[in-house]
C-alpha cells in the first residue's frame, strides 16, 4: 500500500515533469532530486529514538500500518504575482536562492501552468496564520495570478481560475469557506490579491463566503476584534486585521477603521463562520 502510493507521487512528478520545456531541465533535474529525497523519508522507516531524562533510549521498534493517505489540501491561498510577467514568475519558482513557489500560476491570457503536484508542500504562504492554522503551506495550495498589484485581473485569467478551483474543490473536498487570498493569511506582511480581485463572484460560484445584503444591525456589544478572530484573522495588529478584511470583503478604501457599513458586513459574515 504504502509502496504503491510512494510510486503514484513518483510517476504524477515525472509526468508533470515530462513535458517541460528545454529550457527548464535544470529546474526539471532539481525537482526531480527533491522528489526523490521526500520518497526516501517516507520509504525508510526505523525504529523511533527517544530517550529517557538519563539519555538511555527506550525500547521501541517499528511496524507498518497500512492505513493512511497523502498529503490532503484543505485550504487554497489565492496570489498575485507582483510581477510584470508569467516569465519572470516562473524564474523566481525555478531558482533555488528565491525559496519560494507556488502549485499553480495562471497568466493573464488564460493560461494555466502547473509547477508543483498538489500532494507536495509549496513555499507560499510563508509565516502566515489562519485561525489556529500557523503552518498553512502544509495544508494548503497556492495559485498565483500574473498580475502586477494594481491592474485588473483579466477574464480568460478568472475563467481558468474558476475552473481550477472547482476541480480542486471536487478533488479534496476543500470546504466553500476555505478559498482565501495571501492577505488574508497575513495581513501585516501581504496585500495579494489586489483590491480588485472579484472576491463576490468567486463565492457566487461556491468560492469562499460573501455576505448577504445586510438584515440586521450589529448589537452594540459587537465586538470587531473577536468577530475578525473568528472568521480567521490574526487580530495581533488590529489595524492590519481590519485592512485585509476590507480589502477582501468591503474593497472600496484601505482605512484601518470600521464604518457603520463595515460593521454590518462582518457582522454578516460573522454570523454565517
Amino acid at each position: 500500500m504504502k509502496l504503491k502510493k510512494i510510486a503514484e507521487i513518483l510517476l504524477v512528478s515525472f509526468l508533470m515533469v515530462a513535458c517541460t520545456p528545454k529550457v527548464y531541465k535544470e529546474a526539471q533535474k532539481k525537482q526531480e532530486e527533491k522528489v526523490h529525497e521526500v520518497v526516501e523519508k517516507l520509504a525508510v522507516n526505523n525504529a523511533p529514538v527517544v530517550l529517557d531524562t538519563l539519555g538511555n533510549q527506550i525500547p521501541s521498534g517499528f511496524i507498518p500500518a497500512v492505513n493512511f493517505g497523502s498529503r490532503k489540501p484543505f485550504y487554497v491561498i489565492i496570489h498575485h504575482t507582483a510581477q510584470d510577467s508569467i516569465q519572470q514568475t516562473i524564474k523566481t519558482f525555478t531558482l533555488e536562492r528565491t525559496q519560494v513557489s507556488a502549485h499553480y500560476v495562471i497568466g493573464r491570457d488564460g493560461y494555466l501552468l502547473q509547477m508543483l503536484s498538489d500532494e507536495l508542500r509549496a513555499w507560499h504562504a510563508g509565516a502566515g496564520k489562519w485561525g489556529n492554522i500557523t503552518d498553512m503551506n502544509s495544508c494548503s495550495i497556492g495559485i498565483e495570478l500574473d498580475n502586477n498589484g494594481s491592474e485588473p485581473f483579466s477574464e480568460m485569467q478568472i475563467n481558468t481560475l474558476l475552473l481550477l478551483l472547482g476541480k480542486l474543490k471536487k478533488d479534496y473536498n476543500i470546504p466553500t469557506a476555505n478559498f482565501i487570498g495571501h492577505g488574508d493569511i497575513a495581513p501585516k506582511r501581504k496585500s495579494d490579491p489586489s483590491i480588485l480581485f472579484p472576491w463576490e463572484r468567486l463565492a457566487r460560484a461556491g468560492f469562499g463566503l460573501w455576505y448577504d445584503a445586510p438584515d440586521a444591525l450589529p448589537p452594540i456589544n459587537f465586538d470587531v476584534e473577536t468577530a475578525l478572530r473568528r472568521i480567521g484573522y490574526d487580530v495581533s495588529d488590529l489595524p492590519a486585521a481590519i485592512v485585509a478584511f476590507k480589502r477582501h470583503f468591503v474593497q472600496q478604501d484601505l482605512i484601518p477603521l470600521m464604518s457603520s457599513w463595515d460593521k454590518c458586513v462582518l457582522y454578516n459574515l460573522y454570523r454565517k463562520y
